[in-house]
């Protein structure tokens, strides 16, 4: 005489198994999207910060703006996050000279799957404009 099984745990074997890996991709989805977020915040500050430096020549002005741009960002930028370099724009603005503000922040995980990956990393932001605007 022959048995019949039942299938009646298959569907929740297999729902077990596919729920691990789509899991691991809404986090991944999650992590990167906001990654991708924070490096669209900080090429903003970066661009905006620029923008000041290169119409008004006022680095505390461009820090302030920058981080005005960045409110999006938690914890938010502080000023030695914020780099300018060049040698602003003096008075006259010689042809040709621009300025660049740059900005840095810790890459960090919201999820913390990624933590080992993430740690030590930054994201960067870099503003580049020519004096005089």
């Amino acid at each position: 005489m022959k048995r019949m099984r039942s299938d009646s745990g298959a569907v929740a074997v297999e729902f077990a198994l596919v729920l691990i890996p789509l899991i691991l991709i809404l986090m991944g989805v999650i992590d990167f999207g906001r990654a991708y977020t924070q490096q669209l915040s900080l090429s903003s500050a970066a661009r905006e910060g620029a923008r000041v430096m290169a119409v008004q020549n006022d680095p505390v002005a461009a820090k302030a703006k920058a981080r005005v741009v960045a409110t999006a960002l938690t914890p938010a930028l502080s000023d030695s996050q914020i780099v300018i370099s060049g040698t602003g724009c003096p008075a006259g603005y010689p042809v040709g000279q621009t300025v660049t503000v740059t900005v840095t922040y810790p890459l960090t995980s919201i999820t913390g799957m990624f933590d080992s990956l993430f740690s030590g990393e930054h994201l960067t932001g870099k503003g580049v404009m020519r004096c005089g605007g």
